[in-house]
């Protein structure tokens, strides 16, 4: 009997709820106006794919810029989920859209979207410094109701 009550909650769960991953773009090289990352941006952006390898993500999504495709790029190629891009500038619409979709997602951001994006989600937003880096927001969406974690990625 426990069995069929633990696979009834596994299964209500699975219907009502889901994670978004919130992340900023890793360490970025200064060198352009669309830069790529740095060694130390690559090797978090590996720590990403090992820290989410086993998370159910479904979907991928970054903007157009080389360091968020750069930071969504090790997960994308381990799990074999295409890279969706999203626009920036409409962040209410790119918000609405992961409601309604209800689908556990990575989503590779900037400093001034990320938190914007978290509060449209009904998330705990907090700025984020032009150089801090490595912060890793979790949503957990479960029945309406949003709670927020945060974890870091690699090394300080």
């Amino acid at each position: 009997m426990k069995w069929l009550i633990r696979a009834l909650f596994v299964l209500s769960f699975n219907a009502q709820g889901y994670e978004l991953y919130l992340v900023r773009h890793f360490e970025k090289q200064a060198d352009s106006k669309n830069p790529s990352l740095t060694e130390q941006g690559m090797a978090r952006a590996q720590s990403l794919a090992t820290l989410l390898a086993d998370k159910d993500i479904q979907h991928i999504f970054s903007t157009d810029y080389k360091r968020t495709q750069q930071t969504a790029q090790p997960l994308s190629k381990q799990l074999g989920i295409n890279i969706t891009s999203y626009s920036p500038r409409d962040l209410n619409g790119f918000a609405s859209q992961l409601l309604n979709t209800k689908q556990t997602s990575l989503i590779v951001g900037h400093s001034n979207t990320t938190p914007e994006l978290l509060a449209l989600l009904g998330g705990d937003a907090k700025p984020i410094a032009e150089d801090q880096y490595g912060e890793l927001f979790i949503l957990i969406v479960l029945l309406n109701t949003v709670t927020t974690q945060s974890v870091r990625v690699g090394n300080p």
